[in-house]
């Protein structure tokens, strides 16, 4: 008999909706229940495409001892992670306050007023390698709870002691040699043979390839490109890439990037797919560019709604299994491909009898020179690489009659965001219409669907329903979308939502006593405390989101407290930014635009000019990650719009009825130039 999560919409909590436990979503009937029957909380969080939420809860949610002892002596509590991130946030705070670690499944035991007196992660059913049984852990709850109540009750309230006092920050002042530090804690854990940093398991964190991207833009050291590149050039080489069906995995179980964990989270993509555009700007080279449409294709064909929102994610496993859908045999291949292509490409993909998975099964990785391989097969480089790409097809083809993994289809509003961000940068870059095109219908499904009728937004969309007051990544991230799409399209509307998104962000999160933002609004749920995230993890914060859509806004309007709120956010955090910068590269982006020296470019002219547009190209040529781009339009009732959005350009008219530029470097502006030629030049004197 379904349970009390049969009614919700997270894919998630449906999962476990036909579990036997007695699951409640989280809400004022599940805490009513333990204060009238004086029962524990047994609260867990996990999300759809988590491998080890699904281990567990074979292991235990769904084994009927386990289930009977849960629903007699605990209220049992399921939240979904991405749809409710504060909850998440807080008790994952509290498990790493106890273990000194965390993840997910996050399994944490509460009394009935929320307070928190034990936490953990993945336990199996028995006691086994050292880890506590579930089984044994919730008698051993229940026997304190009956015998020892008080101090759990006092382990609680310190706990919470601990957390606030956490959220106290010191005063200490950023500067630029914290950038220098991060670089050097950077370098200090990179691995020189696979690329990326630290050892197995391997995360991407793009927000550390682009805060090094942005640190070789400011010094002219080559050794953090290098890094990038490398670590870049691995990735796409490696098994966390899907070679077939494009896309990144989550991340990688060893130091090489071969054997991924499968699963594929929406926000990956985008951040991934933006640090390899900023790649290619630095450097030119054509194969960045073509993983960011690897990526944008995987995107649009496998992830998007056909109303233009972006599903969450996709699962690791398949049929109980992890990665069955993407690992192949030399027999699989070869019952696909005729014999003399799949000998080579079995070489190309690494793909042997012994296999590098489980069961003999293989990750596919580009494991041979495809020079090595022509010189070998008699063939032209030209013709390997045509036939491997021919080969890629048929193996996708074939494996679309796999079993599919599941793919969590609600639409989240930050994660949307960066998508969109992600789509209209890759226009700007490349050049394709498609991307912006995808980023607009985005943003309209967000801006049309998931607010409410005060303007606010929701957190979550699926099959008609939206659910949960957005918080401040939904925000940051959709005010980063609404800007990177002003500078690709330079529709005036798309700045005028981004000043309404900063607006509603400063009101609903600014905190007035501290600084800096809250993660939920001031008429949020409250939890035993207040979140204020800044570390920069799989996902940059919203603080720093904002820092950096906050400069970039100031640069962009003039106006000044845009500048003063991201000032205010680096005062807030400066002491725990310097205490170790490497943990928050993405806030050190936007300090590095804050610091400046920036440039601003008003472009004056009508898109229909050939010349206004040679000028864009100019503009867009290269990377510049301090720069802000303008453009006032000829049209009347544009550029209206612009002027009130952008005061300092009312003043600013065609030369001689020519598109004009209009380059201000370090807070001090050029005399406007008519030429593309003098434009670029300008740009150059402001690197």
């Amino acid at each position: 008999m379904p349970n009390k999560l049969a009614e919700e919409k997270s894919p998630y909590l449906l999962q476990h909706a036909e579990n036997p436990v007695d699951w409640y979503p989280w809400g004022d009937e599940a805490f009513a229940k333990a204060r009238r029957e004086d029962k524990p909380i047994f609260l867990s969080i996990g999300y759809a495409t988590c491998h080890w939420c699904h281990v567990m809860a074979h292991e235990s949610f769904e084994d009927e001892e386990v289930a009977a002892y849960l629903n007699e002596h605990f209220v049992a509590v399921k939240v979904d992670r991405e749809e409710r991130p504060d909850i998440d946030g807080v008790y994952m705070s509290v498990c790493q306050v106890i273990s000194g670690h965390g993840g997910w499944p996050l399994s944490v035991f509460l009394t009935p007023e929320g307070l928190p007196f034990f936490a953990g992660t993945y336990f199996p059913k028995r006691a086994r390698m050292g880890m506590p049984g579930f089984l044994d852990l919730l008698q051993e709850i229940v026997r304190l709870w009956r015998e020892e109540r008080k101090k759990l009750t006092e382990t609680g309230h310190k706990i919470r002691e601990v957390l606030q006092q956490a959220s106290q920050g010191e005063e200490a002042v950023l500067e630029a040699s914290d950038l220098e530090r991060a670089f050097s804690q950077l370098r200090g854990a990179f691995d020189p043979r696979w690329g990326g940093f630290g050892e197995a398991p391997k995360f991407p964190t793009p927000h550390q390839l682009t805060f090094l991207l942005r640190y070789h833009a400011r010094t002219g050291n080559p050794a953090p490109l290098g890094m990038v590149e490398e670590t870049l050039m691995a990735m796409r080489q490696g098994g966390i890439f899907d070679q077939i069906g494009y896309g990144f995995h989550r991340y990688s179980v060893d130091a090489r990037w071969l054997v991924p964990h499968f699963e594929k989270m929406l926000y990956d993509q985008a951040l991934l797919a933006m640090a390899y555009l900023e790649t290619f700007q630095v450097t030119g080279k054509a194969l960045y560019a073509q993983v960011a449409r690897e990526i944008f294709e995987y995107v649009l064909r496998d992830m998007t709604d056909p109303h233009g929102g972006f599903y969450s994610a996709e699962d690791a496993d398949t049929e109980g299994e992890e990665g069955l859908f993407y690992t192949w045999t030399p027999e699989e291949i070869q019952a696909v491909l005729p014999q003399g292509e799949a000998a080579l490409v079995c070489r190309y993909f690494g793909v042997t009898p012994r296999g590098n998975f489980d069961k003999g099964r293989s990750v596919l990785h580009v494991a041979d020179d495809p020079k090595i391989l022509a010189q070998e097969a008699g063939k032209a480089v030209e013709d390997v690489l045509e036939l491997i790409e021919k080969a890629r097809g048929a193996l996708f083809t074939h494996r679309k009659t796999r079993p599919a993994p599941l793919k969590d289809d609600k639409i989240l509003t930050a994660w949307n965001g960066l998508v969109a961000a992600a789509l209209a940068m890759g226009y700007r870059v490349l050049g394709d219409p498609g991307y912006l095109d995808a980023a607009a219908r985005a943003v309209r499904f967000v801006w049309d669907t998931l607010r409410d009728s005060r303007g606010r937004l929701y957190r979550r969309f699926r099959q008609g329903h939206t659910a949960y007051p957005g918080y401040l990544d939904d925000y940051a991230y959709l005010g980063w979308a609404f800007l990177e799409l002003y500078e690709a399209s330079f529709e005036p509307a798309y700045l005028e939502k981004a000043v309404q998104v900063h607006e509603a962000m400063m009101d609903l999160f600014w905190n007035e006593e501290k600084g800096g933002f809250d993660f939920t609004a001031k008429d949020g749920e409250q939890l035993i405390v207040r979140e204020r995230d800044v570390y920069d993890g799989a996902l940059p914060s919203g603080n720093s989101t904002a820092l950096n859509t906050l400069a970039r806004l100031a640069q962009m309007t003039g106006d000044g407290r845009w500048e003063q709120a991201a000032d205010g956010i680096v005062r807030a955090f400066a002491h725990e930014v310097k205490r170790y910068p490497r943990a928050y590269t993405h806030f050190l982006n936007g300090y590095d635009r804050l610091l400046g020296p920036g440039c601003e470019v008003v472009l004056v002219g009508s898109p229909q000019d050939s010349l206004f547009q040679a000028m864009v190209q100019v503009v867009r040529r290269g990377f510049r990650p301090r720069t802000a781009v303008v453009m006032k339009p000829v049209d009347a009732s544009a550029r209206v719009l612009v002027e009130r959005l952008v005061p300092f350009t009312a003043s600013m008219e065609p030369v001689g009825g020519r598109p004009t530029a209009y380059v201000c470097r370090g807070r001090q502006c050029d005399r406007p130039v008519t030429d593309p030629q003098d434009v670029a030049s300008l740009l150059d004197m402001a690197r």
